[in-house]
């Protein structure tokens, strides 16, 4: 099966670093190779959908024809502003004319029903007393997404005491942790139950009715170990942890899945591209 799809986290990643001429090179080569190919692009980040849309026009990224943004609790697709929107959905102004981005309702209603009545704004108090966090930015929260700065150096404990919390109210949330690879910052998410970017992908591929095996993620950090790990062709940035890429490789390796995994040796951008130019050649 030819592959048909690459999913790509944008920072660390896709995007490329500062100072790094290779990789500004290499984002207009992988456009180059996507287009040769037929691949289709899907961005797949923690970001929410209105920095997506800033990190595309900062960094003159191809703009996808869709977005899963928020850590996996958005799904956006490009329409035409012609037509009819679904019902109760939200349009965004896109960054091509003529053009919005609209939040697919099915995949809204999908996390609605995991959670039921319990809404991120009910986890806010309770999550007040717990030491060495503080609540992100209102532009970064969600209807599905409640996102805390943490300090990093006990984020293991931390996470513990989320994760006693939600279990005394039976509230159905996971938690994400992670390290933002640039500040140092914890990072934690608070998601619907079993919901990440690797779900998101998961239902996207069954609506798009794509086998993984037609589809290649590239990822840089914690957040994205289960979408590296969830079946498909993995990239893993060169600029990621050692822990990642062991966890990556070693679940892979059990699933009989090793040849499936890349480990590259060029970061963000340029990884990137060499992982897409390893897993064609591999496939075809």
């Amino acid at each position: 099966m030819d592959l048909k799809v690459l999913a790509t986290d944008l920072d660390g990643t896709f995007i490329p670093l500062e100072d790094h001429d290779d990789n500004r090179r290499d984002l207009s080569e992988v456009q180059r190779f996507l287009s040769e190919h037929a691949m289709e692009l899907l961005f797949v980040t923690g970001r929410h959908f209105a920095s997506v849309q800033d990190a595309i026009a900062e960094h003159a990224l191809p703009s996808p024809e869709w977005i899963i943004c928020d850590v996996g609790t958005t799904i956006m697709r490009r329409v035409d502003t012609g037509a009819q929107v679904d019902n109760g959905a939200q349009v965004d102004t896109g960054s091509l004319p003529g053009e919005s981005m609209q939040r697919v309702q099915a995949y809204h209603d999908d996390l609605a029903a995991i959670v039921g009545p319990i809404a991120t704004t009910d986890l806010i108090k309770e999550f007040s007393g717990i030491a060495g966090t503080r609540v992100q930015e209102p532009e970064k929260q969600g209807p599905f997404k409640l996102s805390y700065y943490a300090d990093a150096s006990h984020l293991e404990s931390i996470v513990d005491g989320f994760q006693q919390k939600l279990e005394r109210i039976s509230a159905p949330y996971s938690i994400i942790a992670s390290v933002d690879p640039f500040n140092g910052d914890g990072l934690i998410d608070l998601l619907p139950r079993g919901v990440s970017k690797a779900y998101a992908l998961r239902w996207w591929a069954e609506h798009m009715t794509l086998r993984p095996e037609a589809i290649v993620f590239a990822g840089d950090s914690g957040n994205d170990l289960a979408a590296l790990t969830a079946g498909y062709r993995a990239i893993v940035v060169h600029n990621a942890s050692d822990e990642l890429k062991q966890n990556v490789s070693e679940a892979h390796r059990r699933a009989n899945t090793a040849d499936y995994v890349f480990l590259a040796n060029q970061k963000a951008t340029s990884g990137v591209m060499e992982g897409l130019k390893h897993h064609v050649t591999k496939v075809r």
